[in-house]
């Protein structure tokens, strides 16, 4: 019996924030074991990606979370931050696909065949629940840095420029987590020098 064409689904969180790290993952969903519910993560609820979180490292038969740092996003830009997350998770995998599918235009550079596919959170199973398992891990990371720098809320809006972040940047300044290669904060950044 041929064995089956093995796919990892590949796909990013976190480019638009103006804090943080960015969050990939791969994965490779069993075809022996369907997950229900696989949809882009961003028409789910929290709770919702919270509890397929769980049950695609349970069930999938290989997931690799990977992250590229802020130092990394300000020094190379965030598509070749994104893409090199990307690359990360896809190496991180225990079994080796044969082809990778990647949400949006671009493909990291990856040993096997990769076709990128726009809106391919919502088209392939396999780049849901890598959208899944990277915007959770990416969330859960802004929890973990809300500790760190509570003045910023982050917990709130996740890094994302939102009224309430962008008036804690103007009060507190720049943080050792916020995007210095990102408008908004090299502006904040240049007027409180």
């Amino acid at each position: 019996m041929k064995k089956p064409k093995l796919i990892a689904g590949v796909d990013e969180a976190g480019r638009g924030p103006l804090a943080g790290p960015v969050y990939a993952a791969a994965v490779i969903l069993s075809p022996r074991v369907p997950i229900e519910g696989l949809a882009d993560s961003k028409k789910l609820t929290a709770k919702r990606r919270d509890a397929l979180f769980d049950v695609i490292q349970r069930d999938a038969l290989s997931w690799a979370i990977a992250s590229a740092s802020v130092e990394e996003i300000d020094a190379i830009n965030i598509l070749q931050a994104s893409l090199l997350a990307m690359r990360r998770a896809v190496e991180g995998l225990a079994t080796q696909p044969h082809e990778i599918l990647v949400d949006g235009l671009f493909c990291p550079t990856v040993s096997m065949p990769a076709r990128a596919i726009v809106k391919g959170d919502s088209k392939e199973p396999a780049i849901s629940a890598a959208s899944i398992l990277a915007k959770v891990a990416r969330d859960r990371e802004m929890y973990r840095l809300h500790e760190q720098f509570p003045r910023y809320r982050f917990d709130l809006h996740k890094g994302y420029g939102t009224v309430v972040h962008m008036a804690a940047l103007a009060k507190h300044g720049v943080s050792p987590v916020h995007r210095l290669s990102y408008a908004p904060v090299r502006k904040i950044l240049f007027k409180n020098q």
